[in-house]
């Protein structure tokens, strides 16, 4: 079958193509993918507020909350979907406590926090990130046990957008909260910003990764692995979100899903404002944003960075599993043979949970080749791909030199996972990031550094990986 728009086939790319074995949604989506990577519009908004060049006044965020809240009608029980603790830089907990204490006046209204992999989070967390919200209305996403299937995005469809690299099927699973009809309105909040497995992070990925099951978990982020995390980070079009724009558009159309976006950036003083915020129930709003991300969260250089320092918060990050994001959105930026040193004062573990530790201890960052041999040969990484896809995320490739200085990991086990071991008590103090800047630093003693004081914020790149 071949499809084109209009009485003519237009000059340009040739006709779509499509095997008569395909169905009906796949077919929609291979198309809707195409289109949207034409230029076609796809999708409406709810509400839009957007200043590249100043944030956002207070006044403008509350019109925006209110215009949205006014379009929901009158919804008499609602889920809202924040991200956790790890993303609390993301804006989302201010919006999440708003809407709580706007919709609760006249609706039943319970939090899910979209934990994906990570853990719970605490009570001083929820309290810290969502204030005057009842913890009795904060539900507990497992990725293990509180999922429901709602249908099967297949290999077929997976083979197109990996370029034959992959070609199995990726289920699409949520909280089982999301999937019981309960309630008549679901609001996801979070922060579009580049981000290594999808291109640029939230809409979509907030529900089905962030309240997701195992096997989706893995299957999506083993994808972005294998096509690779450098040909994605801070792009709108990925593999990744294509498939979970198929799950939206296939399985999630009866779920009445609004999403509130964000837009961030950190200003002169080191304060993080919202620049852009949209609302809207399918991929209209994130494409609506995906531009403001790319131009306020890319940090374009012009030469390779000899040396990077990261410094992680200890609040923020306590595992490798999140602080290796020093290395997910500085790679791009650093020069061969380079070096990146990682403080994190907090990290005390490799992974959120005690089989991922274990999977990381035992195989280590040790590149692609050395990882994919490794899913072939061990049933227990094999059945954890979303392990083997930080694995790979995670090193360097022998490109660059990582020096991984850990609040409570021993030098021993920073050495056995692929890095090499740092000292990070006078590395804080030869770095402090109360005296350096974001950026190019030079110390007393002449040395020169590029600082990053959250790499949760954006992504650092050369220009030329950006001039298509």
């Amino acid at each position: 079958m071949h499809v084109h728009l209009g009485s003519s086939a237009p000059p340009g790319p040739r006709p779509f193509s499509f095997s008569p074995e395909l169905s009906d949604a796949e077919v929609v989506e291979r198309v809707a993918r195409a289109l949207v990577r034409q230029g076609a519009p796809r999708g409406t908004l709810r509400a839009r507020a957007e200043n590249a060049d100043a944030p956002l006044t207070g006044a403008q965020v509350e019109s925006l909350l209110h215009e949205l809240c006014e379009s929901l009608g009158s919804p008499k029980r609602v889920l809202l979907l924040p991200p956790d603790a790890t993303r609390a830089h993301s804006g989302a907990g201010e919006l999440t406590a708003s809407l709580y204490h706007r919709l609760s006046r006249t609706a039943e209204v319970w939090l899910l926090p979209a934990l994906g992999t990570h853990e719970p989070m605490s009570a001083d967390e929820l309290s810290h990130m969502f204030p005057g919200v009842p913890h009795d209305r904060c539900l507990v996403h497992d990725f293990r046990t509180t999922v429901a299937t709602l249908g099967e995005v297949p290999g077929t469809f997976v083979r197109h957008v990996s370029d034959g690299k992959l070609d199995y099927a990726v289920p699409c699973q949520v909280s089982r909260e999301i999937a019981s009809g309960r309630f008549d309105r679901i609001i996801s909040v979070g922060q579009l910003v580049p981000h290594e497995v999808i291109g640029i992070a939230n809409h979509v990925k907030n529900v089905f990764v962030g309240t997701g099951g195992k096997e989706s978990i893995d299957r999506s982020h083993f994808l972005g692995a294998v096509c690779g995390m450098e040909s994605m980070m801070g792009r709108a079009h990925t593999p990744v979100r294509d498939v979970l724009n198929y799950m939206a558009a296939a399985f999630g159309a009866d779920l009445a899903i609004t999403y509130l976006c964000t837009v961030r950036k950190k200003d002169a003083l080191g304060r993080i404002q919202t620049h852009g915020l949209y609302a809207g129930d399918d991929e209209g709003c994130f494409l609506a944003g995906a531009p403001l991300v790319q131009r306020l969260n890319l940090d374009l250089l012009e030469r390779p960075l000899q040396k990077v320092v990261v410094y992680l918060d200890p609040h923020e990050f306590r595992s490798t599993w999140l602080g290796n994001k020093a290395i997910y959105r500085t790679r791009m930026a650093i020069a061969d043979e380079g070096e990146l040193v990682v403080l994190g004062p907090g990290v005390r573990r490799f992974g959120e949970d005690s089989g991922i530790d274990r999977l990381i201890r035992r195989h280590g960052y040790r590149g692609t080749e050395q990882t994919l041999e490794h899913v072939q040969t061990d049933p227990e990484l094999g059945a954890s791909l979303s392990a083997a896809a930080h694995l790979i995320h995670g090193s360097s490739e022998g490109r660059f030199r990582v020096r991984w200085a850990a609040g409570g990991l021993e030098p021993e086990a920073i050495r056995g996972v692929g890095y090499e071991w740092a000292d990070v008590g006078p590395l804080l103090q030869r770095y402090s990031k109360d005296r350096l800047v974001d950026g190019f630093n030079r110390l007393p003693d002449g040395e020169e550094i590029f600082f990053v004081s959250n790499p949760g914020l954006g992504l650092w790149a050369l220009r030329e990986k950006f001039a298509s």
